[in-house]
């Protein structure tokens, strides 16, 4: 029998492809749904590559001269229980046995793998983590806790046939990641997202596990998080912001960066939190595949401080510098949770704004104030008719330079089953917003077919600016160029214009700066003679009680109390909406919905009658056409 030969995954439609010939499987075998077969694809997977990684690691301790301590013992190892056994091969294990020996013995009776998996492999890995007794295992290294915390949550081998089951460990070791394309990491968060998209386009619910790829890096180019900072994501779903800062962070270290260096990058630089059951251990996972072998992640509700499992959060600082988050809009939160924070509502993403706010870093003599990067409903931007809406926002710009709005397209999130409209906000604390950018990427046509990339920024695929325009898409550049002025002006994109925020140059067609404090001061101008009214009013309506206690001591006729009481009414009236209209001014200061004000208004300028005469030329065509239709029904029944 000859051994396939090693997977190459050089495009994300060799990827596609390769994990639906996989789920196929599963699908026939008791994993109908993506809810199943995810988990269930995930842990395979994952001994797969972290097997591979071992092995790696082994190779190049053995070649300077080092010691090496794998993870996993025989024969829990993939190599031992997994790969197929090729008997006429010289692979060996570090032990001497053939590879895939294990497997050969368990190939036998029908059963016998199953027994092993469910009876001794998954005991061995959960005991990695905690000990029989619900103790934590003292003897575990940080990775070992790691590995164990993912495969806690696989009670049995869901497939139900050997010979599937077979056929899938046959197709997953086919991987070699010495054989994957550098231009396409292979990740599980790849491999999640291809299958959440699936689960979108059903309208299911798997929009809330990830943010698209090409806006996560996006977000982390903008805020350029650096080695020796801190990177926090509350909701970290399958750990995208967190993947691809690492990503990111280690690339720009290059080849000069130190052990200890890299050893502080992967242990101690990247937190995250994570609520979900189904994604919390693919998310470590995902992360420990990317080169994180010690993920900082903590299981529970976030906004309600409930860990279900903070045993690998015990070394996160209490602030952090750099915040990447996409929280879950529309949610619902107890009353108990809302408590906890100083303005309640039922929205999460209110809440979440103030837990970001608390969790960034405050600036000191040696570091500027935490930055962050957060993608936020429209309501939560132009909603001001709930006060934890508007005192959240006026929290936001009082602690922290809100620099930048990006407006994005409707369709961003559709891919899935999200189709709600989104901003990117980015912040700094430490210091009070006065001026805002906004760039306007609203016009720009989304689907599940055209879906959002680095170069509707105006980057290219490793962060370099796009010169060319022609490179562009053209759903962003549409017709700019044949406008009056443009014929030999360069695009403004996003990634151009970034540095120049702040500068008259920054604002163009679709970007343009916001001066927030100057709207706010103009605000409490424009409330000051309705709060004087309203005190005003109050004073009026404290002289009108006291003249009604006044009568009523006195024992005044009725009607006399009743004049008075109605001058009072009146006043109470007059002060509530004096101030109802002073409030109403201020929460207006705060809408920061993004309304381009350079967007071209196409004016039709032609008269009534000629309108009219459009609307009667366009009904006989409707007319003609609806009597060919009837032709051709007539002719087909004869």
């Amino acid at each position: 029998m000859v051994e396939p030969r090693p997977k190459s995954i050089a495009s994300t439609q060799s990827l596609s492809s390769f994990v639906k010939s996989i789920c196929d499987i599963m699908r026939r075998s008791n994993c109908a749904s993506a809810l199943q077969y995810v988990p269930e694809l995930t842990w395979i997977l994952f001994l797969r590559i972290l097997d591979a990684q071992e092995n790696k690691s082994r190779d190049e301790a053995e070649a300077v001269g080092e010691d090496f301590t794998p993870a996993l013992q025989a024969p829990y190892r993939w190599q031992d229980w997994a790969a197929p056994c090729h008997v006429e091969r010289e692979d060996r294990t570090p032990e001497g046995q053939l590879v895939g020996w294990k497997r050969q013995q368990l190939q036998g009776r029908t059963g016998d793998l199953f027994a092993f998996i469910n009876k001794d492999l998954l005991p061995y890995l959960h005991g990695l983590d905690t000990l029989p007794d619900g103790r934590p295992n003292p003897s575990a290294s940080p990775k070992q806790r790691v590995i164990g915390r993912i495969m806690t949550a696989v009670e049995r081998v869901r497939v139900d046939s050997e010979t599937d089951f077979h056929d899938i460990l046959d197709r997953i070791h086919t991987i070699q990641i010495d054989h994957i394309d550098d231009t396409h990491f292979f990740t599980l968060s790849q491999v999640y997202e291809d299958l959440l998209l699936k689960m979108g386009e059903k309208n299911s619910d798997g929009g809330q596990f990830f943010t698209p790829r090409e806006v996560v890096r996006a977000m982390v180019a903008t805020l350029n998080p650096v080695f020796g900072e801190t990177v926090y994501d509350p909701c970290c779903g399958t750990g995208g912001f967190l993947a691809q800062s690492y990503e990111w962070m280690s690339r720009r270290m290059g080849d000069q960066a130190t052990g200890t260096d890299l050893e502080r990058l992967k242990h101690d630089t990247f937190f995250g939190r994570e609520k979900e059951n189904l994604v919390f251990p693919i998310a470590l996972a995902n992360l420990v595949l990317h080169g994180i072998d010690q993920p900082n992640l903590w299981h529970g509700n976030t906004l309600a401080d409930q860990p279900t499992y903070a045993g690998l959060f015990e070394q996160a600082p209490s602030t952090f510098d750099v915040i990447l988050t996409n929280p879950p809009f529309g949610g619902k939160e107890s009353s108990e949770t809302q408590d906890r924070y100083s303005f309640q509502s039922s929205a999460t993403q209110v809440l979440f704004l103030q837990h970001l706010l608390d969790e960034l870093a405050l600036p000191n003599d040696e570091q500027p104030g935490g930055r962050c990067g957060v993608v936020l409903d429209e309501g939560l931007l132009f909603r001001t008719n709930e006060s934890a809406f508007v005192e959240t926002k006026r929290r936001l710009l009082d602690e922290c330079e809100l620099w930048c709005i990006v407006s994005l397209p409707g369709g961003v999130f559709s891919t899935a089953g999200a189709g709600v409209k989104t901003n990117l906000l980015f912040f700094t604390k430490g210091r009070p917003t006065e001026r805002t950018w906004y760039y306007d990427l609203s016009h720009v046509k989304m689907g599940k077919k055209s879906p959002m990339t680095l170069a509707h920024f105006g980057w290219n695929p490793d962060f370099t600016l796009i010169t060319d325009d022609t490179a562009l898409p053209a759903s962003l550049v549409e017709d700019w160029h044949t406008r009056e002025g443009h014929a030999d002006q360069p695009f403004p994109t996003f990634a151009r214009l970034l540095d120049r925020r702040g500068k008259p140059e920054a604002d163009s067609d679709v970007s343009w700066t916001i001066d927030l404090a100057a709207r706010r001061a103009q605000a409490r101008a424009d409330m000051a003679p309705h709060e004087a009214e309203a005190v005003r009013c109050r004073e009026e309506s404290v002289a009108f009680k006291e003249q009604m206690a006044a009568l009523k001591k006195a024992k005044a006729t009725e009607a006399e109390w009743l004049a008075v009481q109605q001058q009072w009414q009146t006043a109470e009236k007059a002060a509530r909406e004096a101030q109802a209209r002073a409030t109403a001014i201020d929460a207006a200061a705060f809408d920061l919905k993004a309304v381009n004000p350079n967007v071209r208004v196409t004016r039709d300028t032609r008269s009534p009658d000629e309108i009219l005469d459009a609307i009667a030329a366009h009904g006989l065509q409707v007319t003609m056409a609806l009597d060919r239709l009837r032709q051709l029904g007539v002719s087909r029944n004869l």
